[in-house]
This record gives structure tokens, C-alpha cells and sequence, in this order.
């Protein structure tokens, strides 16, 4: 007998258990009603286990607002009924409702909340933007003696990862006295949302090793996106072959996500056996093998496998279109991209926020940032992960305002950052300097308890270095409580970018002690160092050792560093040599490296060989000429000089201008060369005069080899003493009391003059100036600079 033929029946016939087989076969609200009605009409009304079958059922149909009301109308209700729609709420997206019937509970009844009451209204929580509530009733929890309960403890694991509360989640954990799998599992899956993918396996492998407790499927889909994001994939031949000992192989969650480990570990092969040996793939299956071969930049591949989906009769998903998007591999797919955003919009999927985020990333990634800001504006809801790729679009895109800006309204919000969002911020802050921004950032980082987390540590270091603070940078690198290969990277990369070439040296050999592996980018980064300092013969055993003992195939940024320590030693034509037995063709920074010793060493010969390579192979890049005339300038070769600048001129490409960004406090002030915007302009330039009077009688020759060679020698020197640094260097002495060290960012490389003029400046200030420019950094000191006149 169906409902409809049920509710027809004659009511007296209706007994109690009548009426909860009905509400048991209720197939929608409509046939809830009708049997609610019957409820009513046989007595039951009040009967505490009919209601709350009823109630139940409501909210699994998402009826919540009908629910509560029903629940209102029951004169005592008991402590399994608003356990029933404390969580039904919860369930049905209501968390606050959950929140507000638990408070009800212990305010204004006998009741008192169990074990259930505190896990369900925990896990309602979590959906609340204000941790403050989950806190609190973490404590009430405690002093009601559910503390150590595994139920409340999982709920709890699960609300502090909610709000990327590493430390309390694994405080909350660690306190358990008993653990069962649920826990375990609750443990492994809110690291690997946090981004913490070792502590995950290494939690896996303690509960797998001696915890005593089961493993089941969850446990190990749980683990594997650890391994597949780390792209650790004898870790995920190990946990495979755990899964098949204990008979968990064939489950197709497990399946699953060894499809994605061995996709993104680039063996789309072995992904395609797995997917094959599912009898019948879910959509779940379906979803992982297009978003394997969208990984591995295999568009044609996901687009047909989506057809086939299509074709099969799948409602597709928010998943299945985010792996659909070319958000790894965007160049080139602008056309697939917008398709993709079209096919969103007419089905409605659009509104879906992870949808939205990734066809956002995918547009910040393919340079449309107007498009990307628009798709972020239009979206009604704004999750963080939404925030995130905007902010993040805008940093890598080099539009750092913008992204600080957005940071800000962020804040507004009400939304809480994660540490995906201070990851992004930071790198904003290192590429523009900004100092005062990255502590404020630094002080928010340690209020949400986010320095446990290895990526913001390691983000944290850079921008550090970046800001011209290597021994605060240092400092965070000793205290790190575990570092992996890309913290030893940042800070080797720091040394070298302050020109400390042994202390680079140093750490590379106190990691190689360490048994870190190291990677490409930490010879990349030590042969910078190298190349900075001067440091010829260890840069060549470096380069030696990375080929033969560690079987490293050079990139053209290894090779680039490589010219540049050979080129700036001045051995100019071993660095040519070097270039002629590149296994690979010579890329512009090879060239590069070459120019750039060329003029260190006004070598006018091999400058302009390697000047017709590259404007060969980069040709709209003016720096490149822009160098060139100066090297021919400085050996008077002055009617080339003047032809490599008219070729510039004719073909309208613009040299980036320079400028210069100051701090003085939390407030920056950017210089352009000759600037009169300042309103301080008059004292600013009353002193540059002053100190260029003092400085000639100190011995400062201004460098003037280089400026316009068409105008008189005291022109070329009014020229080149209006540069945006010495107008920043002149306006931080006004504003800083005697003794304070000055700060300075250039976005282009620093000019010989400038660096002459800084080093007599600082001797007669007897002030530190520090000055990043677009190469490397410079610490003034008495008269001289830390790079040795070596840059």
C-alpha cells in the first residue's frame, strides 16, 4: 500500500505504528503534510516518538522552517527531539537555528545536553562565520564532562580544521583517551583541507602502524589526496598496497583516489586501468579521470570523457566542470575557458561558488584579470576560497594594490582569512617591500595560529628577505619547528638576493646534512648566491656537483647563473665557451648574463654579440638596447649609442620608468625621477643640493659615462642627480631622526651614479641605507656596500 492510499484509509483503523509506517514511506513534504494531518486526526499530536519521526523526515526534505514550527507546538519536548532538530537544522543550513535551540535547551529547560547535543550543535557551528560560538561551546562541553567524549572530540577536531585551527585540532586529538576510526579519519581529512599533507600521512602512518583501531575506505581516500598533492608517489604505492592487504582496494572511493594520485603524479595510464577496472563508474569516477587529464594538460581527453558523461545520462556537477576548467595549464585554452564559462551560465552551475573560484583562477592565470574581477563581482556568494583566487589572480598578475586593496574589503567582510589568503598577502608585501604591511601580517598570523603551518612559515621567510630583513627572516628559519625543501630554497634564495654568498654556501651544505633532497631550484638558488658574491670556483663546483652527483639536467636559469658568475669575474670569453657547449639552445638570460658582464667590464666586442642574439630572440624588450647604448657610451662609441636608441624610438617601445618606494612608518611614498609632486619638494631638494656639496668634497665623482652623451657635461650630472632613489634616500633623512636606518625599493636596477652617490651619502649621514632594487639587495655602510661594487 502507498501513502496516497494510506492517508484514504479510514482513520479509526490508524493505530501508532500505522502512523510511523506512513511518515517512514513519505516520499516528499506534500505526503508529510497528509500524514501530519492524520497525526492530528488520531490523537497523536502529542505523542513524542510520532513527532519526532515527523520532525526527522522534515528535515530531511530540507522542510526546516515547518519543522520548527511543529517542534514549537509540542508542550515538553525531550532531549532527543531538539538533539533531532538541533542537527536537522544544521544539516538543512540553518547553523545559527542550531546554535539558538541549544541555548534555548539549557536556558529555559530541566534538560541538560548529552554527548549528542554538543556534537551536533560543534558541527552546526562550523558553518558559522564567527568561531567564537564553536569555541564556547568547546568549553561548556569540558565543564559538562564531554571533553574526552569521542563523539563531541571528533566534532570538535572537525570545527577547529573548519577554521584552519591546526594547533587546537591536534590539541583537541592528542587529549583523547580513547581514539576510534572516526576520529582518525576526522584527523587525516581536516590536515589535508589545511594544506598540512605530511603531518596527514605521518597521522595515517601512526594510526596504520600501532593505534589499534581499524582502518576502513575512508581512512585511506582520506590520505590519498596527501600524497597526490605532494606528488609523493612511492607513498602512494605504499598506501595502494596497504589498501589491497586489508581488502579495501576494490572500494571505488578508494579507486578513486588513487585515479587522482596517479594523475597527478603524470601517470595518466595507470589512471586510466583504475578507471576502467570500475564495473560501474559514479560520477565521483567520472569527475577524478576529467580532472586527470585536465591536469596533465590533456583538454581534448577531459572534454571528450565530459561528452561521454553527457551522452550516458550524468547530471553533472560543480565538481565535474572545476576539473572540466583549464585552471593548470590556462595558456592557450582562452576559447575552452569561455565555452566553459558559457555552458555554466545556461545550466545555472555558475552560481556555484567553486565553479565560479576556478573559472576565476583559469582568467587570472590567462592575463584576463577584468574578466576574473567581474566573474568575482557578479557571484552572489563569495566563499574564501573565492577571496583567495582574486587576491591571488591580482599578486601574481603584479597588480599588488589591487590585491591588498581586495585584502582589506576582505577583512570588512567579515571573512576570515586562511592561510591560503596570508600566503598571497605576504607575497604582495615582498614584492612591493612593504615592510609595515608584512608585520601587521605577521601579528594576524600569529593571532589565528597559523605559523604551524609549513607554507605561511615558509611565505613568511620570503617576505622577510625581500623586505631587506634577512636576520628576522634567519631567525624564523631557526625556530621552524620542521622545514622541507622549499623553506631551505626561500631562505638560501634570501642570502643570495643580500648578496651573503658563504652564508648561502653554509645552509646548502647544512641541508645537504640534513638529508633534504635537494631540488632544480636549490642549485638555482645557490648559484645565484654564487653569482652575486663573486664566488667563482663554488659556484662552478655547485654547478659540477648538480650535473654528476645529483644528475640534475641544467635548465637555461642554471646556465644563466653560471655565465653571470664566469661573465661578472670577468672572464668573459670562458663565459662565451660556456655558452657554445650548452646542451640546449642559449635562452635570452643566457645572453643576458653575458650583456650585463659586458658592461661591468666594457667589453664592446662580445656586448654587441650578444646583443644581436637577443634582439633575435626578444625583440621588443628595450632593456636589452637600452644596455647596449649604454656600454657603447661608456666607450664613447657615441653615434651607435645614439642608433641603437633611435631604433627604441622608431619602433615605439617604452622603457619601463623608474621609481622608488619609501616607508616612514606604515605610510609609503613613491619618487619618480625629477619629481615635484611632493609637497615637502622644496626641502627635499634644498637638501639633495646640500648633500651634493658635501659629498663633492668628500670625493664623490658623479657617473656620468652613461647619461644622454647629446647635452653638456653639467647637464648630464643635473640629469642623473634628480633619480627617484636619491630623492627618496634625501626625503628619509628629513623624516627620520639621526641614526634610524633608511629603506629603499627601485623597481629597475640601481644606476652606477646612484650607487656612488649613496655610498658617500651614508658615510657623511653616518646613516645604514638599505636599497632593493629590481636585482638584488645593497646594505650602505660608512662609504661602502655590501655587494663589494659587485652587481
Amino acid at each position: 500500500m502507498n501513502c496516497r492510499s494510506l492517508a484514504g484509509a479510514v482513520i479509526q483503523t490508524l493505530d501508532r505504528n500505522s502512523c510511523l509506517r506512513l511518515l517512514e514511506d513519505s516520499s516528499a513534504v506534500s505526503h508529510l503534510a497528509q500524514t501530519h494531518a492524520q497525526v492530528v486526526v488520531c490523537g497523536y499530536k502529542n505523542d513524542i516518538s510520532t513527532i519526532t519521526k515527523l520532525i526527522h523526515k522534515l528535515c530531511d526534505f530540507k522542510a526546516v522552517a515547518y519543522a520548527r514550527a511543529l517542534f514549537l507546538s509540542v508542550p515538553k519536548p525531550d532531549l532527543f527531539l531538539f538533539n533531532v532538530l538541533i542537527r536537522g537544522s544544521s544539516n538543512c543550513g540553518s547553523p545559527l537555528s542550531s546554535v539558538s535551540l541549544f541555548t534555548y535547551l539549557r536556558n529555559n529547560t530541566y534538560l541538560r545536553p548529552d554527548n549528542f547535543t554538543y556534537a551536533f550543535t560543534v558541527s552546526a557551528s562550523s558553518g558559522i562565520p564567527d568561531e567564537k560560538f564553536g569555541i564556547l561551546l568547546h568549553a561548556q562541553a569540558v565543564v559538562d564532562g564531554y571533553g574526552s567524549d569521542l563523539f563531541v572530540g571528533s566534532s570538535l577536531v572537525d570545527f577547529y580544521f573548519t577554521f584552519s585551527k591546526v594547533e587546537m585540532a591536534q590539541k583537541v586529538f592528542d587529549r583523547m583517551l580513547e581514539k576510534d576510526t572516526v576520529l582518525w579519519n576526522t584527523m587525516i581529512s581536516g590536515l589535508v583541507k589545511n594544506c598540512c599533507y605530511e603531518d596527514s600521512i605521518a597521522v595515517f602512518a601512526k594510526m596504520a602502524a600501532g593505534s589499534g583501531v581499524r582502518l576502513d575506505p575512508t581512512s585511506v581516500s582520506s590520505v590519498l589526496p596527501a600524497a597526490a598533492e605532494l606528488q609523493l608517489l612511492n607513498i602512494g604505492l605504499g598506501i595502494q598496497c596497504l589498501s589491497v592487504k586489508l581488502g579495501l582496494s576494490s572500494h571505488v572511493h578508494v579507486l578513486t583516489g588513487l585515479i587522482s594520485l596517479y594523475s597527478k603524479c603524470g601517470d595518466m595510464k595507470t589512471s586510466k586501468a583504475l578507471f576502467e577496472n570500475i564495473i560501474r563508474p559514479d560520477l565521483i569516477s567520472y569527475n577524478a579521470m576529467i580532472s586527470g587529464y585536465t591536469t596533465n594538460a590533456d583538454s581534448e581527453s577531459s572534454l571528450r570523457l565530459f561528452k561521454e558523461l553527457l551522452g550516458i545520462g550524468f547530471q553533472v556537477n560543480s565538481s565535474t566542470i572545476v576539473g572540466l576548467i583549464p585552471v593548470f595549464y590556462p595558456f592557450g585554452h582562452l576559447l575552452l575557458t569561455c565555452g566553459i564559462h558559457g555552458f555554466c551560465v545556461k545550466s545555472g552551475i555558475i552560481s556555484n561558488p567553486a565553479v565560479s573560484t576556478a573559472l576565476t583562477t583559469a582568467y587570472s592565470r590567462l592575463n584576463e584579470i577584468e574578466s576574473a574581477r567581474l566573474l568575482f563581482n557578479e557571484s552572489k556568494e563569495k566563499t574564501l576560497a573565492s577571496w583567495n583566487a582574486m587576491i591571488s589572480g591580482y599578486t601574481k598578475n603584479g597588480l599588488t594594490e589591487k590585491a591588498i586593496s581586495l585584502f582589506q574589503d576582505m577583512q570588512v567582510s567579515k571573512m576570515d582569512p586562511n592561510p591560503v589568503t596570508v600566503t598571497s598577502i605576504l607575497s604582495a608585501c615582498a614584492q612591493i617591500g612593504s615592510l609595515s604591511l608584512g608585520k601587521w601580517v605577521y601579528d594576524m598570523i600569529r593571532r589565528k595560529g597559523f605559523l604551524s603551518n609549513l607554507y605561511v612559515l615558509t611565505a613568511l621567510i620570503d617576505m622577510y628577505t625581500k623586505c631587506g630583513s634577512i636576520e628576522d627572516a634567519r631567525k624564523l628559519f631557526d625556530d621552524a619547528p620542521e622545514k622541507n625543501v622549499v623553506t631551505w630554497n626561500t631562505m638560501i634564495s634570501g642570502y643570495g638576493l643580500h648578496g651573503h654568498g658563504q652564508e648561502a654556501i653554509d645552509l646548502f651544505d647544512e641541508m645537504m646534512k640534513s638529508n633534504i633532497v635537494p631540488s632544480a631550484v636549490t642549485f638555482l638558488s645557490v648559484l645565484y648566491a654564487c653569482s652575486h658574491a663573486g664566488l667563482v670556483d663554488e659556484g662552478q663546483k655547485i654547478f659540477h656537483s648538480m650535473v654528476h652527483d645529483f644528475g640534475f639536467e641544467p635548465l637555461s636559469e642554471h646556465y644563466a647563473c653560471m655565465v653571470d658568475i664566469l661573465g661578472r669575474a670577468g672572464k668573459l670569453e670562458k663565459a662565451l665557451e660556456f655558452i657554445q657547449t650548452m646542451t640546449v639552445e642559449p635562452s635570452p638570460p643566457v645572453w643576458g648574463a653575458l650583456l650585463g658582464a659586458c658592461m661591468i667590464h666594457k667589453n664592446t666586442r662580445l656586448a654587441q654579440l650578444a646583443s644581436e642574439k637577443l634582439f633575435n630572440l626578444d625583440p621588443e624588450n628595450v632593456g636589452y638596447r637600452v644596455l647596449l647604448s649604454n656600454i657603447l657610451s661608456v666607450d664613447k662609441k657615441y653615434a651607435q649609442a645614439a642608433s641603437v636608441r633611435q631604433v627604441v624610438k622608431q619602433r615605439n617601445l617604452v622603457k619601463t620608468p623608474g621609481a622608488t618606494l619609501l616607508e616612514i612608518g606604515d605610510i609609503p611614498y613613491v619618487f619618480t625621477a625629477g619629481d615635484h609632486s611632493h609637497p615637502q619638494k622644496e626641502a627635499i631638494y634644498a637638501l639633495l643640493e646640500k648633500l651634493s656639496g658635501k659629498i663633492l668634497e668628500a670625493g664623490y665623482k658623479p657617473e656620468t659615462m652613461t647619461a644622454l652623451h647629446d647635452v653638456e657635461e653639467e647637464e648630464k650630472e643635473l640629469i642623473m642627480r634628480i633619480h627617484s632613489e636619491k630623492l627618496a634616500i634625501t626625503f628619509g633623512l628629513i623624516q627620520t631622526n639621526p641614526g634610524i636606518e633608511i629603506r629603499i625599493f627601485k623597481n629597475l636596477r640601481v644606476c652606477l651614479d646612484c650607487h656612488s652617490w649613496t655610498k658617500f651619502v651614508s658615510k657623511i649621514t653616518e646613516r645604514v641605507i638599505v636599497v632593493r632594487d629590481a636585482n638584488r639587495f645593497h646594505h650602505f655602510r660608512d662609504g661602502a656596500c655590501s655587494c663589494g661594487d659587485y652587481w
